[in-house]
């Protein structure tokens, strides 16, 4: 039962932090502020883990968006919708530099983010690209 109220908090803690990139990605304020922001009115509740995840994604975008970009196929970023695009970026911050091994889990993760808050088929993509991405890293795998 531990393990379910822990995977439960990552879940939490995931859906938060792409509430807050996607607010982020608005362009109005900055990290920190809204970090502040955030602390300030606790409505929304930003643990360590989902400050991480927004954290590694502002200090890699520059890895992550072109790799992104690359497994699209036929899409540009800019064709696709802010929760899209979020979803993604923030499942490859945690691929690339979060906890080692963990690709699976935060394809389903990012999959089930997007169900809820993306486009109808826009899970199927998200998944097509996180799993490609994911077989790019670990040929010898299967995410």
């Amino acid at each position: 039962m531990k393990g379910e109220t822990g995977n439960m908090k990552r879940r939490s803690s995931r859906e938060n932090a792409f509430l807050a990139e996607f607010e982020l990605s608005f362009g109005h304020t900055s990290l920190d502020e809204l970090l502040e922001t955030w602390r300030e009115d606790g409505e929304f509740g930003l643990d360590q883990f989902a400050e991480s995840l927004l954290r590694l994604y502002e200090e890699h975008a520059g890895e992550i968006n072109p790799l992104i970009e690359e497994n699209l196929k036929g899409w540009t970023a800019e064709r696709l919708t802010k929760p899209c695009l979020n979803v993604l970026r923030l499942a490859v911050a945690e691929m690339l530099y979060g906890e080692p091994g963990m690709d699976s889990v935060v394809i389903n993760e990012a999959v089930e983010l997007a169900k809820k808050y993306a486009g109808d088929k826009d899970y199927q993509f998200v998944n097509g690209v996180l799993g490609a991405i994911s077989r790019s890293r670990h040929p010898s795998q299967e995410a």
